[in-house]
């Protein structure tokens, strides 16, 4: 379609971390898989206030995904809004309600010892 965009790791990346920040998705953390796995490039862990913020975030997100370059993404979640997780290929989105992500913990799974997220 025209006007849509090659969807690179980067311009995905970019365009999530674009889309959360107008969302106001809060403690945005971003983590590099590159060399550690091969289910993504990055992974984008996240918070919103409410279980409403929360779906209301993947749901834009999911959106603009399709709209700017034409692929749908898979979520999962969504329903209850305490955590969503979107895929949109090289970028793996989670969204968690603060209680939620206080329980789970991805980030010290995926962060080394030590190393602080970007």
């Amino acid at each position: 379609m025209a006007g849509q965009k090659q969807a690179t790791s980067d311009l995905l990346l970019e365009t999530v971390l674009s889309s959360l920040n107008d969302d106001k998705a809060e403690d945005i953390v971003q983590i590099d898989l590159r060399g550690k796995t091969e289910i993504a490039d990055h992974m984008i862990i996240c918070s919103g206030r409410s279980t409403r913020q929360v779906s209301a975030i993947s749901e834009k997100l999911a959106q603009r995904i399709k709209d700017e370059y034409g692929h749908a993404v898979r979520t999962e979640g969504k329903e209850s809004g305490d955590w969503v997780l979107i895929d949109t290929g090289d970028v793996i989105v989670h969204v968690f309600r603060p209680e939620v992500r206080e329980f789970y913990q991805l980030e010290k799974m995926w962060l080394p010892q030590g190393e602080a997220a970007s």
